[in-house]
């Protein structure tokens, strides 16, 4: 058999497997397997399983970089991009402080670092695997700051406090009861926690609303990535900002249907009246 027919056999295999974008994945398979036909039919056979194409291949492609992952840490979408996008709108040009709450792979620090010239980045995430995979990831990029395991902004180091730019986060947001209609793939395969928000999906979001004041500077911003108006979400993850005396904005990109909300420090540090 020979290359083309090859190729067409594994298009036909991962299409049959119900793989959605079977000709782009299929490349990605090939080029992980790097000519060794029994590696091939390994990572084929992983996929066709149902195991994510990131799991199987070990990265993730995001905001223009291949980024390290492992099974069991959460899969940045694609539509996180925007989140990046928005949160680069609010970093200075140079010598910035980021923290990356929840930060799964590490994948927005590192993309706002490349972004951002002598950004400091601070990523957390309760998961161990997911710190490990992060740290190497900044390490794998020469990012300028440090990964540390705990529950949002617990385990930061208390002189941060007041000096950051920006806090994004992009915490779980599905409703509890609304994980059963994920792609199969996702449900099965990424843990519960990475996905779960409780009975609305904003659980972490309001416990992250609660702590962010005390880690901004003034004009400082938090951003979160939630559903988009038809679930209710932007709205209230805006109001969960108010109350704490932030001043909300909610910023959407139809093309990737994404959904940024975030929160502003009032330039003088104070916070609005509640």
């Amino acid at each position: 058999m020979g290359p083309t027919d090859q190729h067409s056999t594994l298009v036909a295999t991962l299409r049959a497997a119900g793989c959605v974008f079977a000709e782009e994945e299929a490349g990605v398979l090939v080029e992980a397997a790097a000519g060794d036909a029994a590696r091939l039919a390994e990572l084929t056979g992983r996929r066709v399983a149902g195991e994510p194409l990131e799991y199987v291949v070990g990265w993730v492609a995001f905001d223009g970089h291949r980024i390290r992952i492992e099974p069991g840490v959460f899969i940045p979408r694609q539509r996180t991009t925007w989140l990046v996008e928005v949160a680069a709108q609010h970093l200075p040009g140079t010598g910035g402080t980021l923290l990356d709450l929840g930060c799964g792979t590490g994948a927005i620090g590192v993309a706002l670092a490349r972004r951002c010239c002598d950004l400091v980045v601070h990523a957390v995430d309760i998961d161990p695997r997911a710190v490990a995979v992060a740290r190497r990831n900044l390490a794998a990029f020469d990012v300028h700051g440090h990964a540390h395991r705990g529950d949002l902004t617990a385990p930061l180091p208390t002189t941060l406090r007041g000096r950051v730019h920006v806090i994004a986060a992009n915490l779980p947001y599905v409703p509890s009861t609304e994980r059963a209609l994920m792609p199969a793939d996702s449900r099965d395969h990424e843990p519960p926690a990475t996905t779960d928000g409780g009975a609305d999906g904003l659980d972490h979001v309001r416990r992250l609303a609660a702590q962010a004041p005390g880690w901004l500077r003034p004009g400082g911003v938090v951003l979160v990535e939630t559903g988009d108006a038809s679930t209710g979400q932007d709205a209230r993850a805006a109001d969960a900002f108010a109350a704490v005396g932030l001043q909300p904005e909610i910023r959407y990109d139809e093309a990737r249907g994404a959904t940024a909300v975030l929160g502003r420090l009032g330039s003088h540090g104070e916070l609005r009246a509640r």
